[in-house]
């Protein structure tokens, strides 16, 4: 029964794997799997026949599916388990006296012998040790330690304490660096948990899919004040966790936004204020509604001098606004007097939305100094009444930094929307999309611009806040320079006085082939200092077996790919790195001190296929935003269907790794080291912990002690890093997803606490939550 029962299933087998691998052939694709197929069909019928010849032909199958897989993939195991595991086990189960015995003969005395097992066996144990010796290697891995020397003066961009954390990179500059060192890499493993606050704001039934805590609090004084993906704000005794207010903005629910998040409140101290006074120190608060609220840091209540009783409407000068179209994610920008805005437009929603303006404000009267209108670029006098600013012009939904000695504001811009459509774009679109732009503190008047993707079709904005850090050059100068992390990989290494590269980069050419309405652009920038990945081939598809394997090759073969910067087709394109981006909004950290940067590449895959306006259907009525998916551009000819490049088991369909951690040496440009981060505990239904290297969205932490904090992965911990080598030295499992960046700070008697908020991402589909966690040593 056993071996009737093998020969169907080997049979089966070989039927799928067969009839998969001739249509992976046909595409042009490797002829492994129809050659698989045809010796599981004979060492089938073999078996079915009970001839012994059958352990010979799956044996020469066992060592011709070797030979393949260590000719595509070398001695990597996670490559190789998927190739060979499955023939691995049913070459062992062929050994077993259940099938060896049946295929055996009788001898002249009578006597049953089983059929010799040696020719497949020598042929497992071959493969069995390949296995073991590929576990034991990591090709991926790059190993290496960052220089130590401390470099003289190394502004940080803020006056303010040590202890404190006054703006989300901490200082204006956005460097997420701070100048405790009370925890170092031989005792940051006696980390504890100090105190747990629960903000009560949890993911709704009715929330739109990407609701997330990105929030990195501040911290001011003794106390701590943060923002919640519904907008609460809230400030608790740092030194405690204990709430001391909250204040509700009431921004309600909207189908429509994209994104339900807030990555953090904005403090201003007015100094020419009486000390004690009300309103003398205020946190704004960025809704989802397109509101802006200046409250009092002392007890939350509303500080009516500033704009209309308190409140800041953002929705002015829109020509079309339409609700939920337009909000704030990201918390301004304080510099010189001024509060400065970005704003999150919509993705591929509409030919008619808002404009991406950036707009500076008096701090204290919320009077209008400035405007920057992409679409509009050299008038930046503030907007006549009645008149409006660009439709969909690119917006920034990031953070911006501030160098208020040399009087700039470096603004990360995003593209123009739709996004994958690049027709009727402005002369002044095409030069301001996808790039940082350097503009003037007193006037919004533009100094220097530098662009990082032409003709953007890809949704690649620059997504990070810059971080501004001063390097010192081979000849010993120093130049006061800026580090901008981008989707595609690509570290841009400017002087921020100019936009000059100080790391250099070129142009590149890159594929053509969009639909006829449009073009593309025929060359594109890279940076020598990258992260970009090398081009997907077939032998990267990845599937935990044989067949999901298949099923991405196949996928891989009928989609348009031509490299980076693949343009999106009707047919369907692959996209790498993806939209999601190689580093997004958690940006990289830098010390000024080492003149290094520690930062996360993430490297997924996606699919972009345009969708001709006839043939998207009426919109439903429980439809809610998203990026993913279909996504409908009214009023253009094309919508665009989007989303990760994944097999049937909804599993990457790249090989792994996808996270790494790298440290950088800004001063040389050279990588130093890169090693695979976080596990996959969190990614099954099984707490299966495999160091595979993992997605991650959020960003690192540098201290001066010498170790990065961070969380980010999609399995729940923080994890503190050595920031000479990267290897992990501690790691704190959270209660949620930790898909926000660390801050730290001194509190009580003066100890230094490391806080990070983890409440999940809707998005990557961590676990929802609404935890602060501060960790101290004993």
């Amino acid at each position: 029964m056993a071996i009737t029962i093998t020969s169907i299933l080997f049979i089966l087998i070989g039927l799928a794997l067969g009839g998969g691998g001739g249509w992976l052939v046909a595409l042009g694709g490797s002829p492994f799997y129809l050659f698989a197929g045809v010796m599981f069909v004979v060492t089938g019928a073999l078996l079915w026949m009970r001839r012994a010849a059958a352990l010979w032909v799956y044996a020469v199958l066992v060592l011709a599916a070797l030979g393949w897989a260590v000719w595509e993939v070398g001695f990597d195991w996670w490559q190789l388990g998927p190739r060979g595991g499955l023939i691995i086990v049913l070459g062992l189960w062929l050994l077993t006296p259940w099938i060896r015995r049946p295929l055996g003969f009788r001898g002249t005395t009578g006597t049953r012998y089983p059929a010799n097992p040696w020719p497949l066996a020598i042929s497992v144990i071959i493969a069995i040790v390949v296995a073991g010796y590929s576990m034991t290697t990591d090709p991926h891995d790059l190993a290496g330690a960052l220089p130590t020397d401390v470099a003289a003066a190394a502004p940080m961009g803020g006056d303010m304490p040590d202890g404190e954390w006054h703006q989300y990179g901490r200082t204006p500059y956005g460097q997420r660096y701070s100048p405790l060192a009370q925890i170092t890499p031989t005792n940051v493993a006696d980390l504890k948990l100090a105190w747990q606050y629960q903000t009560g704001d949890v993911k709704r039934p009715d929330d739109v899919g990407e609701t997330t805590y990105q929030v990195t609090p501040l911290k001011v004084g003794d106390s701590l004040y943060l923002c919640t993906p519904h907008n609460l704000a809230i400030a608790l005794d740092a030194a405690s966790g204990k709430e001391k207010w909250r204040y509700d903005p009431n921004s309600g629910m909207n189908p429509n936004r994209q994104h339900q998040t807030c990555r953090g409140v904005s403090y201003y101290h007015d100094v020419a204020a009486p000390a004690g006074a009300a309103c003398s120190e205020r946190v704004y608060l960025p809704t989802s509604d397109a509101r802006l609220i200046a409250l009092d840091a002392a007890n939350g209540k509303v500080c009516e001098t500033f704009a209309n009783k308190g409140t800041l409407d953002l929705g002015q000068g829109m020509k079309f606004n339409p609700a939920g179209y337009y909000y704030s994610t990201s918390p301004p920008v304080v510099a010189k007097g001024m509060i400065i805005v970005g704003g999150a437009v919509n993705d591929n929603y509409s030919t008619q939305e808002p404009s991406g303006v950036i707009r500076a404000f008096d701090i204290n009267t919320g009077a209008l100094v400035w405007n920057f209108d992409t679409g509009n670029p050299d008038e930046t006098t503030p907007l006549p009444e009645g008149q409006t600013y660009t439709t969909n012009s690119p917006n920034s939904w990031s953070v911006s930094s501030a160098d208020e000695a040399l009087g700039l504001l470096y603004v990360p811009l995003g593209n123009k929307v739709p996004d994958q459509l690049g027709m009727g774009r402005s002369p002044s679109v095409e030069k301001f999309s996808s790039s940082i732009a350097a503009l003037d503190l007193a006037t919004g008047k533009v100094r220097w611009v530098q662009q990082f993707v032409h003709h953007d079709l890809w949704d690649m904005d620059v997504p990070a806040q810059p971080s501004l850090i001063d390097i010192t050059k081979k000849d010993g100068t120093t130049v006061p320079a800026l580090v901008g992390a981008t989707k595609q990989g690509d570290i841009y290494v400017l002087d921020r006085r100019t936009g000059e590269a100080v790391i250099p980069f070129k142009e590149i050419p890159a594929p053509g082939g969009t639909i006829p309405e449009d073009h593309a652009s025929p060359t594109q920038p890279i940076s020598d200092l990258t992260f970009s990945p090398p081009p997907l081939q077939e032998k990267d598809m990845w599937g935990v077996s044989l067949f999901d394997q298949l099923a991405c090759r196949i996928k891989f073969h009928e989609l348009k790919y031509e490299g980076r910067y693949t343009p999106p087709s009707l047919q369907g394109s692959l996209i790498y790195p993806g939209n999601f981006g190689t580093f997004n909004w958690g940006s990289v950290a830098v010390d000024p001190e080492r003149q290094v940067m520690f930062g996360m590449p993430t490297y997924l895959a996606f699919t972009s296929k345009l969708v001709p306006a006839s043939q998207i259907p009426p919109r439903g009525q429980d439809e809610k935003g998203s990026e993913q998916g279909l996504n409908r551009n009214d009023g253009a000819p094309y919508g665009v269907f989007m989303g990760p490049f994944l097999g049937p088991l909804q599993i990457p369909c790249q090989a792994p790794p996808w996270g790494y951690v790298a440290g950088v040496d800004l001063k040389t440009g050279k990588t130093v080291y890169k090693h695979k981060n976080g596990t996959t505990r969190d990614m099954t239904p099984l707490p299966l912990a495999f160091n595979v290297g993992v997605p991650g969205i959020g960003g690192p932490m540098i201290t001066k002690g010498g170790v990065v904090f961070m969380g980010a992965a999609v399995d729940d911990f923080l994890r503190a890093y050595d920031l000479t080598t990267g290897k992990v030295l501690w790691k704190g499992r959270l209660p949620a997803g930790g898909q926000s960046t660390p801050m730290t700070y001194t509190a009580g008697d003066n100890k230094q606490f490391v806080l990070i908020v983890a409440g999940g991402h809707g998005s990557i589909g961590t676990k929802p939550g609404d935890y602060v966690m501060a960790y101290t040593l004993p």
